[in-house]
């Protein structure tokens, strides 16, 4: 196949990698802007190159006529959680969505592979609009733990730097990291409440801090300088108090005087 026409059949599949990555990292958006826990963590993804594509065709008798066909991986997402818990929430998302449709799953967690890789493996079914019309077109979704994931990536490594024979001695190792990381896991969901807690509690002070500033330089607009010079100061002063209740306090007094500004403004 040229160069050419390999670029031709990757196109729609790095079309939707990056559709796919808009909205799953918009999932995430929207959950912190409402306030709420999200159950992914960060997401990423890649189309596979051609080298890996040739590899595969090679390992599992693939025709270039069946690649798309045969080879479902080409796209690949892979989406990151904190908790073991969060990968079925995940799951129900993308099962629910009605821009996606799931051809095919695979549960490496609860039915772990023998070298101890541990995953949640979804096929789908994605349309993309090219210059040619509509395709579906086959993608990979991985869904796991940080802990899985730091796991997963030193055995790629590893599958690639010895070509699929790791050796024995080595391979026990991965056996006895991947049991740690069930034990890393299942410790994380023992204290999930006050993880989540913590991590709520900061990105509501974010958020709080965030449009306080963005009140604050609104005033620039209506305010005197030496006015909104003193709320700024009256600001930086409660923020070093460290105490959510006053910041949140401040945060009412400064929208009615923003609210003064605007009727003003309005007269």
């Amino acid at each position: 196949m040229e160069i050419q026409l390999w670029r031709e059949l990757l196109d729609p599949y790095q079309l939707a990698v990056d559709e796919l990555l808009v909205k799953f990292n918009h999932i995430i958006t929207e959950h912190r802007n409402r306030g709420l826990y999200s159950p992914i963590e960060f997401v990423d993804g890649r189309v596979k190159s051609i080298e890996s594509i040739l590899e595969k065709m090679c390992r599992k008798d693939v025709s270039m006529n069946d690649i798309e066909e045969k080879i479902e991986d080409i796209a690949g997402i892979r989406i990151t959680c904190q908790f073991v818990e969060d990968i079925d929430r995940v799951v129900n998302i993308i099962k629910q969505r009605t821009d996606m449709k799931v051809k095919q799953e695979k549960d490496y967690i609860n039915h772990m592979k023998a070298s101890g890789y541990r995953s949640y493996h979804m096929i789908i079914v994605y349309p993309v609009n090219t210059i040619e019309g509509c395709r579906e077109i086959n993608a990979e979704i991985q869904i796991r733990t940080m802990a899985m994931n730091f796991w997963a990536t030193i055995e790629h490594s590893l599958q690639y730097k010895y070509k699929e024979n790791i050796p024995d001695y080595i391979q026990q190792k991965l056996m006895h990291a991947s049991e740690a990381i069930i034990e890393i896991d299942k410790a994380m969901s023992d204290v999930r409440d006050e993880i989540m807690d913590a991590q709520n509690s900061h990105r509501k002070k974010e958020n709080l801090v965030k449009d306080i500033l963005n009140n604050i330089q609104n005033l620039y607009k209506v305010a005197s300088k030496r006015e909104v010079t003193r709320i700024q100061d009256e600001f930086y002063k409660v923020y070093q108090m460290d105490d959510m209740m006053q910041l949140q306090h401040f945060s009412k007094q400064l929208d009615i005087i923003s609210e003064g500004y605007r009727a003003q403004s309005l007269q």
